[in-house]
């Protein structure tokens, strides 16, 4: 792998463990705070709505003054608001918390544009699986994990929010020292977007990627609303504690790992672009819909202590297997779409604009990411089996959206390779 490719990948990958480190923690400090689901579900939606907000300001930053200023930034920004992260006692403090991460999250527009300066058009999808999302896949295997571990036995909230300070710091280190400037020549005059609202629908009037941002779009509502619930739903319906919790997360980042990182390149070989997009709905979707049909089993009698929290009794063999079929759905299923997207958005942009067109996309799928929180808050308080369920009838409509694009819009790589599409 070439060394900035090296470098990048950890770069992210160490940014994304901060944000994973959380995940397995806030169901639990939730209820400590007395807050609803559905305010937690909120929160993310905050963070999310920021993201939209600030992406296509450092993407369009990102094409000005370069990638490597956006990166050093955003994560400074992001270890400030791990901090305020560390000292939330009122749910108050969690949301400016999130509002803070959220402003920085320029990393990833900034992520995309790197890797796709320094790669030829055919590579993309290979390149963008491989460093983003392994960078994504990983994080997840080790992140939450830690993040349990962090909190279940170093110190509770205020241990985890400043491991992850930490890590931004190191991050920062890697960054300053290790990664050199991609953009050969940054476009000093061109103007920065500080008017995401509008940029947005200014976009969706772009023939080249209004197809392209709609999928992403819908994709990530349907998929998001799985994030934000699946962590109450192992905890309630399935009694998981804070370090099972983890360990789940971890099984589900391995297996995006594997399949984003090793077996992007085996599916553009076995089915091209346009089986991949498709497929890549398909299996998503099941994987949504399956998660609540888990059966309970052995984890109906666990044995509830003291202190309301579960008693700990090991996951039965059959519980993880039986779990690992729709993970495995969801994580070949995203392996296969959203490389796909972001090589068709790298290589309809011109070299000046890359920046942007990443923000932009990154600015929906985290509109999406709104969506689906604020739908699965409500969603899970009438069944926990909603979000799941809702989100798999809602790739169906991705799945229109890819066939009508294919039909209508698609212009495949013009290599060897290509004669699959």
């Amino acid at each position: 792998m070439d060394r900035r490719l090296f470098i990048l990948w950890f770069t992210i990958f160490i940014d994304l463990i901060g944000f994973t480190l959380f995940i397995p923690v806030v169901p639990y400090f939730t209820e400590a705070l007395g807050a609803s689901e559905d305010l937690v579900m909120l929160s993310a939606a905050l963070f999310s709505l920021m993201v939209f907000l600030c992406s296509p300001i450092w993407g369009s930053m990102s094409d000005r003054v370069g990638r490597r200023p956006v990166i050093m930034v955003s994560i400074v920004i992001t270890a400030i608001s791990y901090i305020v992260f560390s000292y939330a006692t009122s749910i108050v403090l969690l949301f400016v918390s999130r509002f803070l991460t959220g402003i920085g999250s320029g990393n990833i527009a900034a992520a995309q544009a790197y890797v796709s300066d320094m790669t030829e058009p055919k590579d993309r999808a290979k390149r963008i699986g491989l460093i983003i999302g392994a960078s994504f896949g990983l994080a997840f295997a080790f992140g939450p994990a830690m993040g349990g571990y962090v909190f279940h036995h170093m110190g509770g909230i205020e241990a985890v929010g400043w491991f992850a300070t930490g890590l931004c710091l190191l991050n920062l280190i890697g960054v300053v020292f290790m990664l050199p400037e991609s953009l050969a020549n940054p476009d000093r005059a061109r103007p920065i977007n500080f008017k995401p609202v509008a940029s947005t629908f200014r976009a969706l009037r772009d023939q080249r990627f209004r197809d392209i941002f709609l999928i992403g779009f819908v994709y990530i509502t349907a998929f998001s609303m799985m994030n934000v619930s699946i962590a109450f739903l192992w905890m309630q319906r399935y009694h998981l504690t804070v370090d099972q919790t983890g360990l789940m997360f971890s099984m589900v980042g391995i297996l995006s790992a594997v399949s984003q990182g090793a077996l992007v390149s085996v599916f553009q070989r076995w089915w091209g672009e346009r089986r991949m997009m498709i497929y890549g709905c398909i299996m998503v979707g099941l994987g949504l819909a399956l998660i609540p049909f888990v059966p309970v089993g052995d984890r109906a009698d666990v044995i509830m202590g003291a202190d309301g929290l579960p008693a700990s009794i090991d996951l039965s063999l059959a519980f993880v297997l039986m779990s690992l079929v729709p993970m495995v759905l969801g994580a070949v299923g995203n392996a296969c779409l959203n490389p796909s997207l972001v090589s068709i958005l790298s290589r309809k942009s011109g070299p000046h604009e890359l920046g942007e067109v990443m923000g932009q996309n990154q600015g929906f799928t985290s509109l999406g990411r709104v969506a689906g929180p604020a739908m699965a808050g409500p969603l899970y308080a009438w069944g926990v089996d909603l979000p799941f369920i809702v989100g798999g009838v809602i790739m169906i409509g991705t799945l229109a959206l890819v066939f009508n694009y294919l039909r209508t819009s698609y212009t495949p790589l013009h290599t060897p390779s290509a004669l699959a599409d």
